[in-house]
């Protein structure tokens, strides 16, 4: 057991290490003559800024019981604005399609905000379809049926030894056109389907890894194969793939920045639009980066607590 002196050493030497990383970093761009300029960023994540409202088309302004109502020429419904914060027309103006015509001060998520949700969304969806994927097909590689163990082997083989990328767009371009998937549902498919083969392998490990006297013993009891795979044998290669899988989940994260390829405007994809727009490369694949770092550290954490969990309950 380490004392509390090394212990505090060890802290030390890891702040040490980070803050030459950071000075690095620093004075790398310094050296490149690059100035930096986060304050571009801030409104491609989140916009404080006042909205402004806009015309819809020609017509004539009144105030109505605190409401904006633009009667529209030649149009029968009128353009109705409830929700303002400053007005800038007045009762009986004349306006034009485009007139900025109030201004709302309300807070708005922009696209790297967006991206990140849709980053999220797809590998969460994916995660699940991944993980009842190879639970199926980790089972059919150690099943006692020949057949199962060949399809599971060819799945695994062939999934493995082809690109993601390829993939990814032969799932678009075949599969999707042939059973008329959108991009989000082509991704998914993709994603499951490739985390899916790895986690198989990992299922299989870990289920030959428990020792044989375990399912003699659980079928000497009566149970039947099934019940004691479920019972006996994955609860406890639950546990030894819990490490394995955590790595492969945080792999299925950072891979999906690959359906950017098929439009979809997921993390990476709302980086490179925001590059061209802000013109603070460094600053946003920075951002980009953090915000991946983020959400593969939260469920790393989320899986050391359950595999802590488990432990404490052996």
């Amino acid at each position: 057991m380490q004392s509390k002196s090394s212990t505090w050493v060890g802290h030390g030497i890891y702040v040490l290490i980070m803050a030459l990383l950071v000075g690095a970093i620093y004075f790398s761009g310094r050296s490149i003559n690059y100035n930096w300029h986060w304050d571009r960023l801030w409104p491609y994540v989140v916009n404080t800024e006042m909205q402004d409202i806009r015309a819809t088309g020609d017509g004539t302004a009144s105030i109505q019981d605190g409401q904006l109502v633009i009667t529209l020429d030649g149009q029968n419904t009128p353009q109705v604005i409830e929700h303002y914060t400053h007005l800038l027309v007045g009762e009986g103006d004349l306006i034009f399609q485009g007139d900025t015509v109030a201004q709302l001060n309300e807070w708005k998520f922009g696209p790297i905000a967006h991206g990140l949700w849709v980053t999220i969304e797809i590998s969460f969806i994916s995660l699940i379809f991944a993980v009842l994927l190879g639970l199926i097909f980790g089972l059919m590689r150690v099943a006692k049926n020949q057949t199962a163990r060949n399809l599971a082997l060819t799945y695994v083989e062939l999934i493995r030894g082809t690109p993601l990328l390829v993939q990814i767009f032969i799932v678009y371009f075949f599969i999707g056109t042939v059973l008329d998937f959108d991009r989000f549902t082509a991704g998914v498919v993709a994603l499951s389907v490739f985390t899916g083969a790895y986690v198989a392998e990992i299922v299989r490990a870990g289920i030959q890894a428990i020792p044989n006297g375990q399912m003699e013993a659980a079928r000497s009891l009566g149970m039947t194969y099934p019940k004691a795979m479920r019972y006996v044998i994955l609860p406890q290669a639950l546990k030894r793939t819990l490490p394995p899988l955590a790595g492969q989940f945080i792999n299925l994260i950072k891979d999906s920045s690959l359906v950017s390829v098929i439009s979809i405007t997921d993390l990476t994809k709302a980086g490179r639009e925001v590059v061209s727009g802000s013109f603070a490369p460094f600053e946003v694949w920075f951002t980009v980066a953090a915000l991946y770092l983020l959400v593969t550290g939260t469920l790393s954490w989320a899986i050391q607590r359950l595999e802590k969990r488990l432990s404490a309950s052996d």
